[in-house]
C-alpha cells in the first residue's frame, strides 16, 4: 500500500470526511482515488479500537486513510502519533508541536504530516501556538516563513491553515499559499470550504506555483440526517479540480 497520497496530476488531492466505511469507499469512487479520507482520532475512547477500525478504512481505499485530530482539538494530538506510528496511512494531521513526535513514531518520510497554523489578522504572519498548552497561552505570531522553517524542521509535509472561514483571510491565505511555494512545501487550506468558494481557494494555491495542495472539505458537503459526506458532492469537487489542471 502507498504511503503517499494519490494526487490528480500529481499537484491535488481532496480530504473530506469518512462517516463509515463504505461512505469512505463510495468518496473514494468518487474522486477515482485523488482523496484522502478523513477518520477522527477523537470518536475512539481507545488507541486499540481507534487502530482495528481505522484498518478497515485502509483495506478499502488502498490506504487513503487521514488520521485527524477532531475539529483541530490539541488534545488528541498524543493519540493521532500513536495510532499513526502503528497504522502507517498516507496522511496525519497535527497540531503545531506534534509533529516531531508523529514524523518519529512513523519511522519514515513518505507519509503526510500537517502543521496546524492559524490566520492572526496579519498578512504574512501566522499564529503558530496550536499544542494543547500553547494554545491555551497568549498568541505566538511568527512570520509564514520562519513557520514554514520550523515545521520543516519538525519533518512536517504541510502548512494545514485553519480556520480560515472561507475566504474570510483572503490576503493572509494568498501570503501563506506564496510562502509555501517559494519554500518548497505543501499546503493545505482548511476550514469553512464549501461548493461555491472551493475552486478560488485551491486557484489562488495552484496559481502561487505550490508544488502539492490538499484542500479539507468537512462540514459544507455531510448530509445532516445520515452524518455521511456526500459523494455526489466528492464528485463535484473532483470536477472542478480537473477544470482547474
Amino acid at each position: 500500500m502507498s504511503l503517499t497520497p494519490n494526487y490528480y496530476k500529481d499537484r491535488v488531492s481532496l480530504n473530506v470526511l469518512a462517516n463509515s466505511v463504505e461512505n469512505a469507499r463510495d468518496c473514494y469512487s468518487a474522486a477515482e482515488g485523488h482523496v484522502v479520507l478523513g477518520v477522527l482520532s477523537k470518536n475512539y475512547d481507545s488507541d486499540a479500537t481507534a487502530i482495528e477500525d481505522m484498518k478497515k478504512y485502509q483495506a478499502a481505499t488502498n490506504n487513503a486513510l487521514s488520521v485527524g485530530l477532531g475539529a483541530g482539538d490539541p488534545n488528541q494530538s498524543q493519540m493521532v502519533s500513536r495510532i499513526s506510528g502503528k497504522l502507517q496511512p498516507q496522511h496525519v494531521n497535527q497540531v503545531f508541536t506534534g509533529i516531531g513526535a508523529s514524523r518519529a513514531l512513523l519511522g519514515q518520510n513518505d507519509t503526510i504530516i500537517n502543521g496546524l497554523v492559524s490566520p492572526c489578522g496579519k498578512v504574512g504572519y501566522v499564529n503558530i501556538a496550536t499544542g494543547p498548552l500553547s494554545s491555551q497561552s497568549p498568541e505566538a505570531i511568527v512570520p509564514i516563513e520562519t513557520a514554514i522553517a520550523l515545521l520543516k524542521d519538525m519533518g512536517g509535509s504541510s502548512v494545514k491553515y485553519f480556520p480560515m472561514k472561507g475566504l474570510a483571510h483572503k490576503e493572509e491565505y494568498e501570503a501563506v499559499a506564496k510562502a509555501c511555494a517559494e519554500h518548497d512545501f505543501y499546503l493545505e487550506p482548511t476550514g469553512g470550504i464549501d461548493l461555491e468558494n472551493f475552486q478560488e481557494i485551491v486557484k489562488i494555491a495552484l496559481d502561487a506555483g505550490v508544488k502539492k495542495v490538499i484542500p479539507h472539505v468537512y462540514s459544507s458537503i455531510i448530509d445532516a440526517e445520515t452524518g455521511d459526506t456526500r459523494p455526489e458532492d466528492v464528485k463535484t469537487l473532483f470536477n472542478k479540480v480537473k477544470e482547474l489542471l
